[in-house]
């Protein structure tokens, strides 16, 4: 791997120590996001060191606040470019991974990066959060879920917290101050069956980019309606109102 002084010192401050194998692969990760990224849009980022940084360092800020080093079974929900989770996998080879996105086309992608890459024990899957958080393969199945979704706490909860196993956890990237975003939603973590346990802001390392993950622990069963279909959690989300 190109000397990185900046990525080091991240996974130095983050206690991550990556072989020269991982290193590598790391790199291949970006070679082939910035060739797929010629013909099809994955990312606006795309400069060496800032994709380091913003999409691979900040994939791996989640050992901050949960413990990757057992086995578990973790979804990406909303992967894109699959990040949280590819970064996660080539870090933490013993995770059991799932990849979901709602574009065909970027599974292709993702099925490249796991070929190329070797990796195992992890699979990318198309489909839609209404409709696979129902089906019994995957509801209420994972130790962890995370998302780097641009969509609103209320909503990505709605989308999120079924798959989540009792017990396990779903964990969001958020970015800048999300005060508003969090009371707006309280009630909707609260009928999935959702606790806040933490929210952890702090700048990626060597940066002024804030981010915020935000801990929510699955403590009871989500109800048989959620997630509800037609686009509500977007549309219409659970928002408590007076």
């Amino acid at each position: 791997m190109r000397n990185n002084e900046i990525f080091l010192k991240g996974l130095e401050e983050l206690n991550i120590h990556l072989s020269e194998y991982q290193l590598e692969q790391f790199e291949k990760y970006y070679e082939l996001l910035i060739e797929w990224n010629s013909f099809m849009n994955l990312t606006a980022i795309t400069d060496y060191e800032e994709v380091l940084v913003k999409h691979f360092l900040d994939s791996l800020v989640i050992s901050k606040v949960w413990n990757p080093e057992d086995k578990k079974r973790v979804l990406d929900m909303g992967t894109g470019a699959g990040f949280p989770g590819i970064p996660l996998k080539i870090a933490y080879p013993n995770l059991e991974i799932v990849l979901m996105d709602s574009l065909n086309k970027r599974i292709k992608f993702l099925n490249e990066v796991i070929t190329t890459l070797d990796l195992k024990d992890i699979k990318a899957i198309h489909g839609r959060a209404e409709e696979l958080g129902r089906n019994k393969e995957y509801r209420e199945t994972f130790d962890l879920c995370v998302s780097r979704a641009v969509a609103r706490l209320v909503s990505l909860s709605e989308f999120c917290i079924p798959f989540v196993k009792k017990s396990g956890y779903f964990i969001p990237y958020k970015s800048g101050k999300i005060k508003e975003e969090l009371e707006e939603a309280k009630n909707a973590i609260q009928l999935l069956g959702g606790k806040l346990v933490l929210e952890e802001s702090f700048l990626l390392p060597n940066t002024d980019v804030e981010r915020t993950l935000v801990v929510i622990n699955k403590v009871k069963e989500t109800p048989s309606q959620y997630p509800r279909g037609g686009g509500k959690p977007l549309k219409a989300p659970l928002i408590k109102t007076i």
